[in-house]
């Protein structure tokens, strides 16, 4: 056992699988969850997520030695406002957010006067269903888990949220906030942009009926996580917009050059865009199917 509570605000996909990951493999004396509907509290205790779900938020967070906010971006600053003050001196205080910068800004000064530390985290791990429901012990196993620590962070906090990721399976990264932001524009919410430009687009209801019947796997693939949840990505765009519209400012002029070489009839174009793209993404594949966990 590495940790006596671990309290979980919000038990989502993310907050439920790292409940159930600790619960699994028995790191933690306790974990709680925080919850806002009274029938959470039953679902998230029924799914394995936690020991004991509860609507009081002091009561949630009051000793315990780590707390995750696992909740929408733009609920993690007045949650935290709330509960800061009933966490004991010295509690870590960490967060599964996609978007660093402004959240790291806002929690880790907010941390330092209540006398507590932050530490910002990203676990590279989700799925296009959301809720406890579909929460996975498994889901943080090769995983990539990014830590963002500061100039101002504590080193020993640091540490101890490093080995909360690897203690579940993750593989460590660490990265400045900005840095993050700015990565994650491109590989993760830049497709997430596509895959919703593509879903409305294809699928039009003004478009004839055999539309729809001739979307197969490779449109099933391709837009699979357009089915996430729009609020989340809403506040995610919206967080980390001075990255993401430098991203599809890049992405939309090399989709220019496509198009002017397809109206030229640029054959060896075409076939280098194709080519580099193959080549690019069978190289990717083929290191992340040879990784391995820390």
């Amino acid at each position: 056992m590495h940790w006596k509570k671990i309290t979980l605000v919000g038990v989502g996909l993310l907050g439920g699988s790292l409940g159930q990951a600790l619960k699994q493999r028995r790191l933690a004396g306790s974990v709680v969850g925080f919850v806002r509907r009274a029938a959470s509290v039953a679902e998230c205790e029924r799914a394995g997520a936690v020991d004991r779900a509860t609507r009081d938020l002091h009561e949630a967070v009051a000793g315990a030695e780590i707390v995750v906010l696992c909740t929408p971006i733009l609920q993690m600053r007045p949650l935290a406002e709330q509960f800061l003050p009933s966490l004991k001196p010295g509690a870590i205080l960490t967060d599964v957010g996609s978007v660093k910068g402004a959240v790291v800004r806002d929690l880790e000064a907010l941390a330092a006067k209540a006398g507590v530390h932050f530490v910002g985290s990203h676990p590279m791990a989700g799925a296009e269903k959301n809720g406890v429901a579909a929460a996975r012990a498994d889901l943080f196993v090769n995983a990539v888990c990014v830590v963002t620590p500061t100039r101002k962070s504590n080193a020993a906090a640091v540490r101890r949220i490093e080995r909360l990721w690897k203690s579940v399976g993750g593989r460590l990264l660490r990265i400045a906030p900005d840095a993050h932001d700015a990565l994650v524009s491109r590989s993760s919410h830049l497709p997430h942009v596509m895959a919703a430009g593509l879903a409305n687009l294809v699928l039009d209801p003004r478009r004839p009926k055999t539309q729809a019947q001739l979307c197969a796997n490779g449109f099933r693939d391709t837009t699979r996580i357009a089915s996430g949840s729009p609020e989340m990505w809403r506040d995610i765009a919206l967080a980390n917009r001075r990255h993401l519209s430098r991203a599809l400012g890049t992405f939309l002029r090399d989709l220019q050059v496509f198009r002017r070489a397809l109206i030229e009839g640029d054959a060896r174009a075409l076939r280098k865009y194709f080519e580099t793209a193959k080549q690019r993404r069978d190289l990717w594949s083929g290191k992340l199917g040879s990784s391995s966990p820390e």
